[in-house]
């Protein structure tokens, strides 16, 4: 499908899965209206204005997510809107969990989605929401169990653990359900894994850190089974969930779930001099269901293309040598 002559919306553009969707949507012919925390910031915006297209049709808006009708702008005349932009970072790190990922998170999502809600020519809201918000439940994860978008995060369970990262996502993808059902507005959410793969953005994010810490750091691990899925196949989902008329519902999106021991030794393949840890905590992975994400028509990129790509963009822009 082709999105000439189409406006679209995405906000947190700056970040990792959002840059990538910029970049898709622009070769889609999309004109893509995007905001960011500060617009004069080169780090957060240069590499989005070199992308092919971006000089026709990329338009950089200042937002804050905690602001009041802040999106009423950026959303104005824009036929889809993919709302990306949410704090991430280590539930541990947060002093103040309420201020620096629950209210951002769940206030920002409702502010978008009213500026959705009285804009007339919006037709479908895409959320990136977060496997955070599904699996983190108390339910035990083992071998043969399968997890689907029927689960969801519990609150209570999040809360009780400090998953502050987790409950963030949970409260802002049900308050944006309960928003979006009361307001008549067409939501498709997207629940990515850890998202790896090769960055665009001068930054190291999150995940990206968390795969590098885990390649250059620790020689000890403990119970470590990720859900492992491709930044390109991540925001993919996202253009064809805003596409595909017959979109729905929530989305998972995890290509492989597997032991990080045994994703090591994917990447010691093609790196030799890579250290493997000398301990760590076996942990037998459980499995998810990718029949919803395959019928929206998303193929997965292998693992080791993944976790090579990543490691080659890592190296590239000087964050890893190997």
């Amino acid at each position: 499908m082709s999105g000439e002559g189409k406006v679209v919306c995405v906000t947190g553009a700056s970040g990792y899965i959002a840059s990538w969707l910029v970049k898709l949507l622009l070769q889609r012919g999309y004109t893509v209206k995007a905001s960011v925390r500060d617009p004069n910031n080169p780090k957060k915006t240069e590499h989005l204005l070199s992308l092919d297209g971006a000089r026709e049709r990329l338009h950089l808006f200042k937002a804050n997510l905690l602001d009041e009708g802040g999106f009423d702008a950026v959303v104005d005349g824009c036929r889809g809107v993919f709302h990306t932009a949410s704090p991430v970072f280590s539930s541990t790190l947060a002093t103040d969990p309420q201020a620096q990922l629950i209210d951002p998170a769940v206030k920002g999502t409702l502010n978008v989605l009213r500026s959705c809600a009285k804009t007339p020519s919006v037709k479908r809201v895409i959320l990136t929401s977060s496997i955070a918000s599904v699996s983190f439940n108390g339910k035990p994860l083992t071998p043969d169990v399968v997890v689907d978008e029927t689960w969801f995060s519990d609150p209570a369970f999040c809360e009780e653990l400090k998953l502050w990262y987790m409950l963030s996502k949970t409260l802002a993808e049900e308050a944006a359900w309960k928003f979006a059902k009361e307001n008549g507005i067409d939501l498709v959410t997207l629940n990515p894994g850890l998202v790896i793969g090769p960055l665009l953005q001068p930054t190291l994010n999150f995940s990206i850190e968390l795969v590098l810490d885990h390649i250059t750091g620790a020689q000890t691990f403990p119970t470590g089974v990720y859900r492992f899925v491709d930044v390109r196949d991540v925001a993919i989902a996202h253009i064809l969930a805003f596409e595909v008329p017959s979109a729905s519902g929530r989305y998972i999106l995890v290509g492989d779930v597997m032991h990080i021991y045994e994703a090591l030794k994917i990447v010691q393949k093609h790196y030799p001099a890579l250290r493997l840890p000398e301990k760590w905590e076996s942990g037998k992975p459980h499995q998810v269901s990718k029949e919803k994400a395959k019928g929206l028509g998303v193929n997965f990129i292998p693992l080791e293309v993944s976790l090579r790509d990543t490691i080659e963009s890592l190296k590239d822009m000087g964050f890893l040598n190997i």
